[in-house]
């Protein structure tokens, strides 16, 4: 899967302590050279520009496409070279948050996902702990409705509640097949 990314879900990945994320959910991130600039801005945060210093080896910085689109100069320049970038690669998947940049890149039938996918998703597969992600997301300069938050939170505790019951049941099925085996307790906490 050929991934781009612009400087949102990264700079943010980063501040929550969660950057290494990236690598266990895809092969690699490509980036244009622009998104490196912006993740070495002296106004970005030290984590940022020290992490970005360090050359990560999952990640490729990529020269800046031309844009050709005019369409596309209305966004920020990171926005913009990730989108031309995208084309250039023919890339799978942007990870990118802003709202102007994601709208240009759907119109364009590129799959999006920003930070918050990025968080479900490495919580669906049980990367992480959303809550705690959140919490530490809520503590950065990302920007969201709080209803969305709390919506992503409430459908992954009901996901884990239902997921605890079925196993819950296949360890009560099982031991009534079994003679003798002892009944599994009631209580999420003993199970």
């Amino acid at each position: 899967m050929r991934v781009v990314a612009d400087t949102g879900p990264l700079n943010y990945l980063l501040l929550i302590g969660q950057i290494d994320l990236l690598p266990h959910l895809f092969d690699g991130v490509c980036v244009p050279r622009a998104v490196q600039v912006e993740l070495s801005h002296r106004d970005a945060p030290d984590a940022v520009r020290l992490w970005i210093a360090g050359d990560p080896d999952w990640l490729t910085v990529c020269p800046d496409p031309m844009i050709e689109e005019d369409a596309l100069r209305m966004l920020d320049e990171g926005e913009r070279a990730a989108i031309a970038l995208a084309i250039a690669l023919r890339a799978d998947l942007i990870l990118m948050d802003d709202r102007a940049g994601v709208g240009a890149a759907r119109a364009r039938a590129f799959a999006v996902t920003g930070t918050l996918g990025i968080l479900d998703l490495a919580a669906r597969r049980g990367l992480i702990d959303l809550e705690r992600a959140v919490t530490r997301l809520r503590g950065t300069s990302f920007r969201c409705r709080p209803a969305l938050l709390d919506a992503l939170l409430d459908r992954h505790r009901a996901e884990m509640g239902a997921s605890d019951r079925g196993a819950r049941d296949i360890l009560e099925h099982d031991a009534e097949k079994e003679p003798g085996s002892p009944r599994p307790s009631r209580d999420p906490a003993q199970a």
